[in-house]
């Protein structure tokens, strides 16, 4: 039975090929079709044991400096740090102070 008559194991492969690079997507589909195509009872849940271990090998990881891309830009402003500490002379720790007496 091919592939394509598989909606569910057509999902799982186009799921499985999103965290690779765009140039090894078809290369991964092409080697997934050809390893499930040999697979005698074909589930979703075989098709996935299959596939995630011939992702791994197809993945290639980013480097650290790929990885880190959006760590290194400058911290954003923070209304936390802005704003004035909340203490005794502000009107709403009255009733907190009150409260623990």
């Amino acid at each position: 039975m091919p592939i394509s008559d598989h909606p569910d194991v057509e999902a799982l492969i186009s799921r499985l090929a999103g965290p690779l690079a765009p140039s090894a997507h078809e290369a991964f589909r092409r080697a997934a079709e050809d390893a499930l195509a040999h697979v005698p009872c074909l589930g979703e849940g075989v098709a996935f044991r299959v596939l995630a271990v011939l992702q791994r090998a197809f993945f290639d990881p980013p480097d650290d400096l790929r990885a880190a891309w959006d760590i290194a830009r400058a911290p954003r402003a923070s209304k936390l740090k802005k704003a004035a500490p909340v203490g005794r002379d502000d009107c709403r720790a009255a009733s907190r102070v009150r409260a623990h007496c």
